[in-house]
């Protein structure tokens, strides 16, 4: 059994995620309505509810193999203003790495952080941000390398995220790192990136090896309920009438088919006008909370008569795309259910990243010395 921390819990979908060989010793999060949600699926977890910049390293109990962060991404997503880590949302980064400085100084460092966010963190602030993570962790004795996954390779759900995955010592490791970047986990944004890096710190950088999962079986279609409550037909008319010929030929075609069919509708703006898009490759667009800078998609539903309806995700279908099983309690509120959703780690991506990284470096970090684990990146970048 391993021990974690999870800060920025949400819903507590990393520790789903991580699996039955994990036992999460303390959550933090700083909403009340995500720590009801907690509670109700994890109760006996030691979680507080507060702002991570109240927390002291007193409040966390023994150990960590591993530390799990998913700050808030606000300032650094597309919904944000390009403040970056220095936003009042994702700056967040800077308390919470404050505690896990303090866990180094007094001899309780993780063996493992992974911290997970949008992908833009590596291009935020023309890079700066995401170095400044790196740096962070290689000044304290960590390794670091990061995967780039989008959630589609694994569930119907178009959702890319980084996970910069920093490990204490450099025999931790071995075997798990690779000469070179490949895709997909290898992005061209990340290669640049890290070829940006001074040469001091890409002497701490390692490109993890991670197998390509199996091929994902299940579509959109799969998921939806196609006896849910649809809306009229009036704003199934308004949602076409926003197309352009384009995706009015999509709908046309899937139409065509003679099977049930289901397509995700987003709204964006073109040359100042609302326009609808529609996708039916089988994936929904990735899931938003409804502060999160665009409207929550719609899905529209075809039968195999041709009968188009439309309608927003139901809270249950949102649980499905995120990769939670049908057991895991959801807010009542179907607004708080998005934004449950919106905030969190996809299930699916973090059983992948555990089974085939984050297990085996903890593995690896059982059986290495302390003292030799962090002294090995200075050494390595001393020698190169």
């Amino acid at each position: 059994m391993h021990d974690f921390y999870e800060f920025f819990a949400g819903g507590g979908m990393a520790g789903v995620g991580l699996g039955p060989d994990w036992r999460c010793v303390f959550a933090n999060d700083i909403c009340p309505m995500k720590g009801a949600s907690y509670r109700a699926n994890f109760p006996g977890v030691h979680l507080r509810v507060a702002d991570v910049a109240n927390l002291a390293i007193a409040d966390l109990p023994g150990r960590a193999d591993l530390v799990w962060a998913s700050p808030p991404c606000q300032d650094i997503s597309l919904a944000g203003k390009g403040a970056g880590l220095d936003g009042s949302r994702s700056g967040a980064f800077h308390p919470w790495w404050r505690l896990m400085r303090e866990l180094v100084a007094e001899g309780r460092a993780p063996r493992v952080i992974a911290l997970e966010n949008v992908a833009a963190l590596i291009t935020s602030s023309k890079g700066a941000d995401f170095a400044a993570v790196v740096e962070a962790f290689a000044a304290v004795g960590y390794v670091t390398g990061a995967v780039v996954i989008d959630a589609a390779l694994l569930l119907p759900q178009s959702r890319e995220r980084v996970f910069i995955i920093a490990v204490r010592g450099e025999n931790f490791a071995r075997g798990l790192a690779q000469d070179g970047p490949t895709e997909p986990f290898h992005t061209k944004a990340l290669r640049k990136a890290v070829a940006a890096f001074p040469a001091a710190l890409r002497a701490s950088w390692r490109w993890w090896r991670l197998p390509e999962p199996p091929t994902r079986n299940v579509a959109l279609v799969d998921v939806l309920d196609f006896d849910a409550r649809c809306d009229g037909d009036t704003a199934t008319r308004r949602i076409i009438e926003l197309m352009d010929p384009l995706h009015i030929d999509k709908v046309k075609n899937a139409r065509a088919t003679g099977v049930r069919a289901a397509g995700a509708v987003c709204f964006r703006m073109r040359q100042g006008q609302q326009r609808a898009e529609i996708r039916f490759d089988g994936l929904a667009q990735a899931l938003r909370t409804p502060g999160g800078g665009s409207s929550i998609q719609r899905f529209l539903l075809i039968d195999e008569k041709g009968t188009m309806r439309s309608r927003k995700p139901t809270a249950r279908e949102c649980g499905k795309l995120m990769g939670l099983p049908d057991s895991f309690v959801l807010p009542y509120s179907t607004t708080d259910a998005y934004q449950l959703t919106g905030d969190g780690v996809v299930v699916n991506v973090v059983a992948w990243l555990e089974r085939n990284l984050l297990t085996p470096l903890v593995a690896a970090a059982e059986v290495a010395p302390d003292d030799e684990a962090a002294d090995a990146p200075r050494r390595s970048a001393g020698s190169r």
